[in-house]
């Protein structure tokens, strides 16, 4: 369930900020390596969850950067989080976008205290999204840009395309 997921993960994010001296440790953490045994981070945790998306989801390989951004938001965070972002804030070249979520279930029931005013508490997130695209030969760069543990009015993660990773096979195999 969604709530036992939330409550985990914020036990989770208590235990790296006793474990780590600074936020900035715990942000790292958070967005790329793994835990033990039973709990991949962030890239991990999308790098793994990629396969079950694309066999249950049916969706097939996306043209464009613009196409990946709807499958993002109306397929992937609807099915893993219950919750559609908008899409927002296109660059002029089309390879930015802004996910905007209203509602982010990740932060259900938290508060952040004082002295952890430069976590990034939720950037397991942004992990997931670079693991899970790069599997699919895209690289990008996730991170957020609104908060609103940080009072800010929505939570922004601001997406953007930085190359197609080409598979480097071997000189004579194909």
């Amino acid at each position: 369930s969604s709530e036992l997921f939330t409550l985990t993960y914020g036990a989770l994010v208590t235990q790296l900020c006793k474990d780590y001296e600074n936020d900035e440790d715990v942000n790292k953490q958070l967005d790329k390596i793994q835990l033990p045994h039973f709990f991949p981070r962030g890239y991990n945790i999308g790098v793994r969850l990629i396969e079950d998306f694309l066999a249950r989801s049916n969706v097939g390989r996306c043209h464009d950067f613009r196409e990946t951004a709807d499958v993002i938001a109306k397929v992937a965070f609807k099915m893993y989080l219950g919750i559609t972002p908008s899409i927002t804030n296109w660059s002029p070249a089309g390879d930015e976008f802004s996910l905007i979520l209203e509602n982010n279930p990740l932060v259900d029931f938290v508060e952040l205290p004082d002295n952890h005013s430069t976590l990034i508490y939720s950037n397991l997130l942004c992990g997931v999204l670079r693991g899970a695209l790069e599997m699919v030969q895209m690289a990008v760069e996730a991170k957020f840009v609104q908060d609103t543990l940080k009072g800010d009015g929505v939570t922004e993660i601001r997406m953007r395309f930085i190359r197609r990773i080409e598979d480097n096979l071997p000189a004579g195999e194909e």
